[in-house]
């Protein structure tokens, strides 16, 4: 994956390409960040705090540190939320509907709230977040890599609140998972992994909106 610059000159960047295809719509006239003449597209990484302030500029830090301050802000923006969302979730919510679509440049956001990330290890100098990071390209997540939780206390815990959030109709809140806990009550090393969306890299490259429209298995649909 690679920028290309169109123009008289370098100043006169306007377009992004992936691997130079004629069918990439989906990036024309989308402006390049951080273009670089002598190494090609810069890939960014950023956290996600410092990154909804950037994408946002009437949000300060002060006002992502307090819930009422977010609140507002998600009442503004006319952005519909959980009342009994923690800071994290709020976080992570406002990163979702108003930066994600604008990282057009390969991106990768880093330190995800523990209460979004509940298989992921906590990070060692901020138990709030996670060793987590995602890889966003042209506004959708490409990439979804972190520690793995190995600590089966944690992860007992980590799981029965999303069995409470579950239990409160979050769709996407995990089950508890007995024979995962047994496991890490053996032991499991230190270990790491990396997600590549295959489906989200066809997407990419066919230039369609829809997941749906790029699985191969017609009952997946």
């Amino acid at each position: 994956i690679y920028g290309i610059c169109v123009g008289d000159s370098l100043d006169d960047c306007k377009q992004l390409q992936v691997c130079n295809s004629p069918n990439l719509d989906l990036l024309t006239l989308l402006p390049c960040q951080n273009y670089n003449p002598y190494t090609g597209l810069r890939i960014i990484s950023l956290d996600m705090k410092d990154s909804i302030l950037k994408y946002n500029e009437d949000i300060t830090e002060n006002d992502l540190n307090n819930k009422d301050s977010l609140k507002k802000i998600f009442s503004n923006i006319k952005i519909p939320y959980n009342d009994g969302s923690s800071l994290g979730e709020l976080h992570f919510e406002l990163f979702e509907k108003t930066v994600e679509a604008k990282l057009i440049n390969p991106t990768f956001i880093t330190n995800h709230p523990v209460e979004v990330s509940p298989l992921a290890r906590l990070n060692d100098n901020n138990k709030e977040m996670t060793d987590r990071f995602e890889l966003f390209i042209a506004g959708k997540e490409i990439a979804n890599g972190f520690s793995e939780l190995n600590d089966p206390e944690d992860q007992k815990r980590r799981f029965e609140k999303q069995i409470a959030l579950k239990d409160k109709g979050d769709l996407e809140a995990m089950h508890y998972d007995e024979e995962f806990i047994e496991a890490l009550e053996y032991g499991m090393p230190p270990t790491a992994g990396e997600g590549i969306g295959i489906d989200r890299l066809i997407m990419l490259f066919t230039n369609s909106s829809s997941i749906r429209d790029v699985l191969l298995f017609p009952l997946m649909r």
